[in-house]
């Protein structure tokens, strides 16, 4: 089971959210979130490139920091959200299974991630609700829903997994070298070619250690 992620900052009374404008806030405030960092980032710049004024900020968000936590959590549930289901996922078919996997956490490694991940890390310490909530709805579920996939083919026979919550971290961690890092760094990414091979070469690696 998850652990629940940091709580919604609860609403001011009085007239309901719109839920237009509250998008409008969001996408501003990562753009100057991703862009400037917590500390430097303006609550009044975000005010006006989402076409609101700072008290409807504050209204909806309670504080900047609300504003990010906030920001932190939409970005994480949308760019996770669409993780292979592993329960549809054929355990007779483990290599198929892990490219699928394997495909997609590279492309949360390469980019929609990225941006949040930036973030995270530049408040690390100051923020650990955010820190914790980004962990357990990013890299602990996706880690958990791979674990999940590889004790059900260790059941099916076609793998052989004594630890299936290592050996997710093992898979997964192959994704996180040289390109992942230039992403981080905002240097130049891997090219399709380059991803591919990584990907094909990760799961004939995972399946050579962990193969029937």
């Amino acid at each position: 089971m998850h652990a629940p992620s940091v709580p919604a900052p609860k609403p001011q009374r009085g007239r309901p959210r719109d839920p237009e404008r509250v998008r409008r806030i969001l996408e501003a405030a990562q753009r100057h979130f991703n862009e400037h960092g917590l500390e430097r980032a303006s609550v009044d710049a975000i005010a006006a490139d989402a076409g609101v004024s700072k008290m409807t900020v504050y209204s909806n968000f309670g504080s900047k920091e609300g504003l990010f936590q906030a920001v932190v959590r939409d970005r994480t549930v949308a760019v996770v959200a669409d993780f292979p289901g592993t329960g549809a996922l054929d355990p007779n078919q483990p290599e198929k299974a892990l490219e699928a996997i394997g495909a997609r956490f590279l492309t949360l490694t390469r980019g929609d991630a990225l941006g949040a991940l930036r973030a995270v890390y530049g408040v690390a310490g100051a923020q650990p609700e955010v820190c914790r909530a980004f962990y357990k709805e990013g890299p602990e579920r996706v880690n958990g829903e791979l674990a999940a996939y590889l004790r059900r083919a260790n059941l099916a026979g076609t793998l052989k997994v004594r630890n299936p919550l290592q050996a997710a971290d093992l898979f997964l961690s192959m994704f996180l070298g040289s390109g992942h890092f230039r992403g981080l760094l905002m240097l130049e990414k891997p090219d399709a070619r380059e991803n591919k091979a990584l990907l094909r070469e990760a799961v004939r690696v995972f399946l050579a250690a962990y193969g029937t």
